[in-house]
């Protein structure tokens, strides 16, 4: 007799699986949660500076203020966002909504615009404000 699992792949891989929004967003959910890591690490060094003295503050504010700061800045601004919008998406699924496909596929799409136009509209706040 025949084995017939003997030509199977061990496990499925991309090459198998079509790629898609929701997908996507999961692999997007699981890299803004590393680099929510890091961005809160330089948090904390802002918080430091601002325990240690005026000196220091000053030096963290101004890279904060360059351009290569802002950029960090509002990258980690949408990385939060971001992640925070899909973990709203897995708390639902968690209570058992949302799997349907075509709703499950709209819910990722929607999470990539809200979390850019979240961080665009937090943004034009900090700037009018500012």
């Amino acid at each position: 007799m025949a084995n017939v699992t003997n030509n199977r792949p061990l496990s499925p891989h991309l090459q198998i699986y079509k790629f898609i929004p929701t997908m996507a967003m999961s692999i997007v959910h699981r890299i803004t949660g590393g680099a929510l890591y890091f961005g809160t690490l330089l948090v904390a060094a802002w918080l430091i500076a601002a325990a240690s003295g005026e000196d220091y503050f000053n030096q963290v504010n101004w890279f904060f203020g360059s351009i290569i700061g802002q950029i960090i800045l509002f990258g980690y601004t949408w990385a939060m966002l971001h992640h925070l919008l899909g973990g709203l998406r897995h708390i639902m699924w968690d209570i058992g909504y949302g799997f349907e496909k075509e709703f499950s596929t709209m819910l990722a799409k929607a999470n990539l615009v809200a979390s850019i136009a979240l961080t665009v509209l937090v943004w034009a706040i900090v700037l009018i404000v500012r």
